[in-house]
Formats: structure tokens, sequence, C-alpha cells
């Protein structure tokens, strides 16, 4: 039996996801989400953003894409990735996808730092799909003891 009237084939739905596949074949579309009930992420990759007491550190996951194609830089307090992550060929035929959630593109994604961070003293490193990058925060925001007299 249906477990939703969301996968039943006859549903509302289930004729829209048919209907998308159909003009993802059409138009092809690619990277785009293959079901109307989709999230849409776009092609930017998801990322965490934390603080250390010594710096601010941020992961960008990014499987599958070359590291000296992804572009860091930050201006003026602001973190910036960008690259571009292909589509794979296709072995000489037409394929039909029935889902569809890697998106394929150019992205571009912007973080906004805290005011304490130094740009003068920033890692980035790539691996197994993770980028990761740590920015020291300055000596003035470093957390003191103080001595009691």
């Amino acid at each position: 039996m249906f477990h939703s009237l969301l996968t039943h084939p006859n549903s509302l739905f289930g004729q829209f996801d048919r209907l998308q596949r159909e003009l993802d074949d059409i138009f092809g579309t690619s990277g785009l989400p293959s079901s109307i009930r989709s999230v849409a992420s776009g092609t930017a990759p998801q990322i965490n953003v934390g603080r250390t007491p010594q710096s601010v550190e941020i992961y960008a996951f990014a499987p599958g894409l070359d590291a000296s194609k992804i572009e860091v830089t930050l201006d003026r307090g602001v973190l910036r990735l960008a690259g571009e992550r292909v589509q794979p060929a296709a072995d000489g035929e037409r394929r039909r996808f029935y889902a569809r959630e890697r998106a394929t593109g150019r992205f571009d994604r912007s973080v906004t730092l805290p005011d304490d961070v130094d740009p003068d003293q920033v890692k980035a490193s790539y691996r197994d799909g993770v980028l990761q990058i740590s920015i020291a925060r300055r000596e003035a925001a470093q957390p003191k003891r103080i001595a009691i007299q």
C-alpha cells in the first residue's frame, strides 16, 4: 500500500514529479532539483562557521572539487568562496535521471567575519572534500588571565 498521498503515482505531486522529469529530459536542465518537492540548495557548498579563543574556523563541504579551482579571498572582513562544480560527462548516451540532488555550476558564497580576525593570518587546507579555513583572531581579542596581587 502507499504510505502517503505524496508517493502515490496518480496523486497531484506524483504527476508533477513525472512532468518535472520529462521537462528535465527535454530542456536538459542540469543542476536543478529533479523533484518539485526538492529544496533547491543551489550550488554553494554547505558551511560550518565557529570560533575558538584563538581563531575563527570555517568548514566548507565541497566533495569532488579540484582544490586549485576553488577561489578563497578575504576582503574587509568578508570571506568569499567561489568556484565551479562541473557536470560529469555522459558516456555518449543520453541519461534519464529520476533524482538529481547534486547541483552543478558556478558557486559564490560570502561569509561576514567578526571584527577581531587578523587577515594576515589565514590558513586554508582541502582534504577529503572538506575545505578548512582557519583565521587567527587578533592578540587584543584573546582572553587574558589577570593575576591577583
